[in-house]
């Protein structure tokens, strides 16, 4: 199913109303869709790189006003709408304990979400179940979405077709340890 999912979505960054489906596709992977724009973002930047950070301007946009939907769906819609899609992704049995535990680091989940491989739309969800201040919530989103889209409207505006499979293969490995070291770092500097 993902893999059909896939296909479908790189078939819509090859059509008349790509800019249309990249909106769409940002805009619902932020609260329950599976297949994150980046996949849309990059043939699309590819084919035109003097659009590339118009692309990423929209990927952004659309994703933070999708995390207003996951956060909503979180909020109001936990157990109708937002477990489910935990289940989803395996992380509903987990999800309670980690609830508990959230708004202490919440916006640095969000931050460290937003740019990692995670699931965004877990993240958006648990800021939503556990009343994260909504304000902290969205300028988190919007500094992580962000600073991922544009990271990739840059490399392959800069790059092109020769970067494709480092975004598409290692990027998030790389956004991963990054997120890792800097948390690292404000944990051992008050040690100092």
């Amino acid at each position: 199913m993902i893999r059909r999912l896939y296909d479908w979505t790189i078939r819509l960054a090859e059509g008349r109303y790509a800019m249309w489906a990249l909106a769409i596709v940002a805009f619902v992977e932020s609260s329950f869709f599976p297949i994150p724009p980046d996949v849309l973002m990059i043939p699309m930047i590819l084919a035109r790189p003097s659009r590339a950070f118009i692309i990423a301007g929209l990927a952004t946009a659309a994703s933070v006003t999708g995390a207003l939907l996951g956060y909503w769906i979180g909020h109001g819609l936990y157990e109708t709408v937002g477990r489910p899609v935990l289940d989803f992704y395996h992380m509903g049995a987990q999800f309670d304990d980690f609830a508990l535990r959230y708004n202490e680091y919440g916006v640095w989940a969000v931050l460290i979400a937003g740019v990692t491989p995670f699931p965004f739309k877990v993240i958006t969800i648990a800021s939503g179940v556990t009343g994260m201040n909504v304000v902290a919530f969205l300028l988190a989103a919007l500094v992580a979405r962000a600073a991922r889209f544009f990271l990739v409207a840059a490399l392959l505006w800069k790059f092109g077709p020769p970067i494709r499979e480092f975004i598409e293969r290692r990027l998030g490995l790389v956004f991963t340890l990054f997120c890792v070291l800097l948390v690292g770092a404000f944990l051992v500097i008050p040690l100092l």
